[in-house]
């Protein structure tokens, strides 16, 4: 497991970003049951985690993702992170929403985006993958190529894995589902004996509790 894995893995344990909860498992908003919540968004409180994420997610964009014009945050959970990101590398900035507003000019787009911009998407974490790839279209639709896109965490899943290779977008993570379980284990933060049902959570997280 590479260093940053775990380091970010570690630090967002460290905050108690994430939760485990196997007899009292969140609901998400695809309507699955998850004993596993990660809220990357509490990062932004803690200024040395905070200052982390921003440069470790700096870092791969360098190494992966060179050549771009336009950072892009995915609403809400990125927006703050996405920001951060542009203007740490001196780029513009824009966010986009999950629907156009309902008033004023309907946006579904904010800021200023050049038609025929490289647009590199940033996003808090990818679960489904569906509300990342949303982003993607909406950024498409306005003319624009998307280069790639970084997360500062991933479940894996293979559903959105999928989805990702169908639309033709790379993915690059800082941390992933994996590397946060081995080091909440090694850590202490959770238990071994929770493994089984997280490890069986992620195999089949649609059909899961139910």
């Amino acid at each position: 497991m590479d260093n940053i894995k775990t380091q970010v893995a570690r630090e967002l344990l460290r905050i108690e970003a994430v939760k485990v909860q196997p007899d009292a498992p969140f609901t998400w908003a695809s309507g699955w049951k998850s004993p596993f919540y990660c809220d990357n968004r509490k990062a932004l409180s803690f200024p040395e985690v905070r200052t982390l994420v921003r440069d470790s997610l700096c870092n791969v964009i360098t190494r992966d993702f060179p050549d771009f014009d336009v950072i892009a945050g995915v609403a809400t959970g990125a927006i703050a992170q996405g920001a951060l990101v542009a203007d740490r590398m001196g780029k513009p900035f824009v966010y986009v929403r999950s629907a156009p507003k309902d008033h004023g000019l309907a946006n579904l787009i904010e800021g200023y985006l050049e038609p025929g911009s490289r647009v590199m998407v940033v996003e808090d974490l990818v679960s489904t993958g569906l509300s990342s790839l949303k982003a993607v279209d909406a950024i498409r639709n306005a003319g624009c190529e998307v280069v790639g896109m970084v997360a500062s965490f991933t479940y894996g899943f293979p559903v959105a894995e999928e989805a990702f290779r169908n639309a033709g977008v790379k993915l690059s993570t800082l941390t992933d589902y994996p590397a946060m379980l081995e080091t909440a284990v090694t850590s202490g933060y959770i238990k071994v004996d929770s493994l089984q049902t997280l490890n069986e959570w992620r195999q089949n997280p649609s059909e899961w509790g139910k």
